[in-house]
This record gives C-alpha cells, sequence and structure tokens, in this order.
C-alpha cells in the first residue's frame, strides 16, 4: 500500500474520532476527557496502520505493539484521573477566556482551540508508527531498532512508575498541598514527561531501520517541544510555582533528564 495512501487513511480516521469527541463533548459541556485521548488515539493509528498493511514483520509489529501498551495505559490513567476529579479547570479557563475575550461559545472554541489543534499534533507525534509500518521490511529487528525498543521500554517503565509514585503521594491526605519530591521525582521534575519522550524517541529509532522510517522524524522533535516548552513542563510548573515549597525544589531538581538533586547552600 502506497504510503501516501496509508497516511490519507489514518488521518481520516483520526479526523472522525476527533469529531465524534467533540460532539460528546458539546453533549456533556465538559472536554477534559481529550487529555485521554492523547494515548488512545496514539492506539488507533497505530492499529489501524498495521491493519492497512500487509504481513506482520517485525518492525510493525513491534511499534504497534509498544505504541498500545503506552497509548492504553497513559489514556485508561487519565480517563481514570478525570472519572475522579471532573472537569479540568485548565480546559474551563480556555474557552471562559475564548468566550469573554473573542465572544466565541462553547461549540466553536472548543472545536478550534481543543479537538482541530490536537488532532494533527497527535497525528504527527504517531509518524513513526504510522510510516514503520508503510514500508514492507521483513527483516528482523537491526540494532538501531534493538536500541529503539530498550529505549521505549525504559520511557514506558520510567513513565510508569512516575505516574504510579504520584498517584500514591496524592492519595495519602497528609500530602495535600505538598510538592511530590520523592522516588523518581527526586531526580527530575517531571518523570513523567521524560518518560514519554524516551519513549517516542525509541519509536523512531525503530521506524528508522525501515524505508519510510526516517521521514517520521518530526514525530519526536514535536512531543519533545510539547512537553518542553508547550503544554508540559511550562503548564505544570505555571500552576505549582504558586505553591512557596516549589521553588526550592526548583532550585535543587533537574526539570526533564534526571540527575541528582543539588544540596542546599
Amino acid at each position: 500500500m502506497a504510503v501516501l495512501q496509508l497516511l490519507a487513511i489514518t488521518a481520516a480516521i483520526s479526523a472522525a474520532c476527533f469529531i465524534g469527541l467533540w460532539l460528546i463533548g458539546l453533549a456533556t459541556r465538559d472536554v477534559s476527557f481529550v487529555d485521554a485521548w492523547w494515548g488512545l488515539g496514539m492506539v488507533v493509528l497505530a492499529v489501524s496502520s498495521f491493519a492497512q498493511t500487509g504481513a506482520p514483520t517485525p518492525h510493525r509489529l513491534v511499534l504497534t505493539v509498544m505504541c498500545a501498551l503506552w497509548g492504553l495505559r497513559l489514556g485508561g490513567y487519565l480517563l481514570r484521573r478525570w472519572r475522579r476529579h471532573g472537569p479540568d479547570a485548565r480546559y474551563q479557563t480556555l474557552l471562559a477566556n475564548a468566550r469573554s475575550e473573542r465572544g466565541w461559545g462553547f461549540a466553536l472554541s472548543s472545536l478550534l482551540l481543543v479537538f482541530a489543534l490536537q488532532a494533527p499534533l497527535q497525528f504527527i507525534v504517531a509518524l513513526p508508527v504510522q510510516l514503520g509500518a508503510a514500508a514492507p521490511n521483513a527483516a528482523p529487528l537491526g540494532p538501531l531498532g534493538w536500541v529503539g525498543l530498550a529505549l521505549a521500554a525504559f520511557g514506558l517503565g520510567f513513565e510508569t512508575l512516575g505516574d504510579l509514585q504520584l498517584a500514591a503521594f496524592k492519595a495519602q491526605v497528609a500530602n495535600a498541598g505538598k510538592v511530590m519530591d520523592r522516588g523518581l521525582w527526586r531526580y527530575t521534575r517531571h518523570p513523567n514527561y521524560f518518560g514519554e519522550a524516551v519513549f517516542w524517541w525509541g519509536l523512531y529509532l525503530i521506524a528508522a531501520e525501515t524505508r519510510w522510517g526516517p521521514w517520521s522524524l518530526p514525530g519526536p522533535l514535536l512531543v519533545t517541544f510539547l512537553l518542553t516548552r508547550f503544554s508540559g513542563v511550562p503548564t505544570v510548573e505555571g500552576r505549582m510555582r504558586r505553591r512557596p515549597q516549589y521553588e526550592a525544589y526548583v532550585a535543587s531538581t533537574p526539570a526533564l533528564v534526571p540527575w541528582f538533586p543539588k544540596k542546599a547552600p
């Protein structure tokens, strides 16, 4: 199957899913669940790419399985968090500002600022699992592929452990209002984002052994940018800096790449 045809079909599937989610948002007057679709939608793109291709080659299988493990884990985690805590204040503020500053209603603002924005971003980030499945490469994983698989597995495990540690910390009433600085969070302020970035760079290395895979480089570059400069670290840090103890945490702990914390002067 031609690579452009595969991408066109996955883009159409993604667009249809986002339109359906937008309609659900209109009915519920809440779009917070879209965070869960970041991971679940990646699974849809990976599985639809795999389904369009021929034989289940090693690269196709590894890319699809790893993406499914990552996306189902993250999507399920964020979906449970949304169900437990309700609407996300970030989206409520975003849509309220669009209404007051631009005069946009809920339907238009949620479509343009939430769903229509996330759809292309998700499609680009998922390029490794799409382009990696496009070429009929029946060869086993090579050295680059094995390195990529190791990185993806490490990133997935790192991100998962960080989320579990944070959830356990928040579950203790005594920790309300405190800053999580234990476990992996002692060595990086954002182990979940670090793990996600490493995961997608790992998938890129696996895809890079296939004919079209090297062209998926915008995927890991974009997810790294989003996590470090746009919707990841800046969003969380802007909210957390309201807590007095967070400044000391920032001064001693690396933002993304794990390292030993600095000693207080």
